[in-house]
Order: C-alpha cells, then sequence, then structure tokens
C-alpha cells in the first residue's frame, strides 16, 4: 500500500474513532445520584443518560439491583420513588 493510502486510511479511522467518541459522550448529557431507600435499607448509585428522566430512572435501577432479590422485589424497588436525587 503506498504511503497516501495509509495515510487515508489512517485519517478515516481516526474519523470513525472520533466519531463514535462524540455520538456516545453526546448521549450522557444528565447525570445524577439517587438514593433508594427498600425494605429498611437505602442504597445510593450514579448514572447518565440522554435525559433527566433516564438518568434517574437509570440509577434508581442500579440502586435496586442491589437492594431487590428476585423479580417481585426488583419491580416494586424500581417503582419506589427515590428518597433523593443530586443532579451532577
Amino acid at each position: 500500500m503506498s504511503a497516501p493510502a495509509k495515510l487515508l486510511v489512517l485519517l478515516g479511522v481516526a474519523l470513525f474513532v472520533g466519531y463514535l467518541l462524540y455520538s456516545s459522550l453526546s448521549l450522557r448529557k444528565f447525570r445524577c445520584e439517587a438514593c433508594v431507600e427498600f425494605r429498611g435499607q437505602t442504597v445510593c448509585r450514579t448514572a447518565a443518560g440522554a435525559t433527566r428522566e433516564e438518568a434517574q430512572r437509570t440509577a434508581v435501577e442500579l440502586a435496586c439491583a442491589v437492594l431487590a432479590s428476585g423479580r417481585t422485589e426488583s419491580m416494586r424497588c424500581n417503582e419506589t420513588p427515590p428518597k433523593s436525587v443530586v443532579w451532577k
């Protein structure tokens, strides 16, 4: 492969990687820490999302993954309003 062709391939790869980084980082515009109290325990988790609702929902789901055991408890925990939410 000639030097100009190698340069074009390298430039194309760099542009593609840059696009992937930009698009994945732009999806995380909102970040929050949500604390959930369930069965007498409180757990806080941080998450990011494209919207405030998505970030908060993900943080609650992460906290409930620690607090709840089984599908039924997980569903009940995920429906519990967070004890606190701090936007970052």
